[in-house]
C-alpha cells in the first residue's frame, strides 16, 4: 500500500505554518488542502483539545461567512491535534491561504462571547470548549506565521 503524501513530510521539520499539502481534481472541479500547523509535531504538547474544539467551530464559522465561504469545503483539526486542514474549491497558493488564515487568527483573537454551535442541539460535544486557550494557541500560531512565514514543506 502507498503511503499518503502527508506522511511522507518529516514532521521533525515542521515548524507553525501554512502548508499547500495537495491539490486534487476530478471532473474539473480542483480542491486545495492546507496544512495549518499551529505547534511543532513531536517536539511541543498538542493542542489542548477544548481549544482546538472552539478553534474549528469559529473558524469554520468565519472561513463560511468570509468573502470565500462559497468556496470553503472543510475547515477542522487533525488527529494528532497539533493543527487544522482547511480544503477550498480551486486552486489556492500557500501566500493566499495564508492571508486567509490571518484573517481568521484575527476573528478568533477577537471574539468574544457564546461559541456558534456550541450547544447540545448543535454539537456532538458541545460542553468541550475553552475560547481563553484558542486564543492562546492561535496568538503564538499567527506570531510565528507572521515572523517565520513558513509556507513550503521542509526538505
Amino acid at each position: 500500500m502507498e503511503k499518503i503524501k502527508s506522511f511522507c513530510v518529516d514532521h521533525t521539520k515542521l515548524r507553525p505554518g501554512v502548508y499547500l499539502s495537495r491539490v486534487d481534481g476530478k471532473d474539473g472541479c480542483e480542491v486545495s488542502t492546507f496544512d495549518i500547523r499551529l505547534t511543532i509535531p513531536n517536539r511541543e504538547p498538542p493542542v489542548d483539545m477544548p481549544a482546538l474544539h472552539t478553534i474549528e467551530h469559529l473558524g469554520a464559522t468565519y472561513l463560511r461567512s468570509s468573502s470565500i465561504g462559497d468556496k470553503v469545503v472543510y475547515f477542522g483539526p487533525m488527529g494528532c491535534r497539533t493543527g487544522c486542514y482547511m480544503l477550498l474549491f480551486g486552486r489556492y497558493g500557500a501566500e493566499e491561504a495564508a492571508r486567509i488564515v490571518e484573517d481568521m487568527c484575527s476573528f478568533i483573537l477577537g471574539f468574544d462571547g457564546e461559541i456558534p454551535g456550541a450547544s447540545e442541539a448543535e454539537c456532538g460535544n458541545w460542553r468541550e470548549h475553552n475560547l481563553r486557550e484558542s486564543k492562546f494557541y492561535i496568538s503564538r500560531f499567527l506570531r510565528a506565521l507572521q515572523t517565520e512565514r513558513n509556507l513550503e514543506y521542509p526538505e
